[in-house]
């Protein structure tokens, strides 16, 4: 009985070590899968994505200027393109300042052509650009973990744009 005893001893032994082993693995694998999602991608299915400058990325309008730091929203964002033109909204979230998006938006749009025509500063920031033939209306507002910046751009009024009718 002393041999059956202790062989059941072992044997437990055993299968404790297998499933700990298991269990290891599993966790190790799971790390491994949660920490491969923290490192910075280089997205090629990212829908008109240019970097013009250092710190900032073009997306799906070449024209405005986004921060690296604001990564895009696709199922809130929705870009109208026809030759030669483009409209609709992009929407960015991400764990920037707004005061440093303010300054970011008035610098940069200057940049490509942008001129400021007024701009609204409370709980929600927004900032009215104009171009040739085009609007860009950006709206910056904080939320709890993050900020949230949509960026409207539409035709002028009496702008004659491609593929658009009166």
């Amino acid at each position: 009985m002393k041999f059956t005893y202790r062989g059941n001893i072992m044997e437990k032994t055993r299968r404790h070590r297998a499933i700990g082993v298991l269990v290891f693995l599993t966790v190790l694998l799971l790390l491994m899968a949660g920490c491969s999602r923290l490192k910075p991608r280089n997205d090629p299915g990212s829908a008109g994505l240019v970097q013009k400058e250092r710190g900032s990325v073009y997306y799906d309008f070449g024209d405005i200027p986004v921060p690296r730091e604001l990564k895009m929203d696709k199922g809130l964002s929705f870009v109208f393109r026809a030759p030669g033109f483009s409209a609709g909204v992009l929407s960015l979230y991400g764990r920037v300042e707004v005061n440093s998006l303010i300054n970011f938006f008035d610098q940069h749009m200057a940049r490509d052509n942008w001129r400021p025509v007024s701009s609204f500063k409370s709980p929600r920031t927004i900032m009215l650009f104009n171009k040739e033939n085009r609007w860009c209306v950006i709206n910056i507002s904080e939320k709890s973990y993050y900020t949230h910046v949509d960026i409207w751009v539409s035709p002028a009024s009496g702008g004659e744009a491609p593929g658009l009718t009166k």
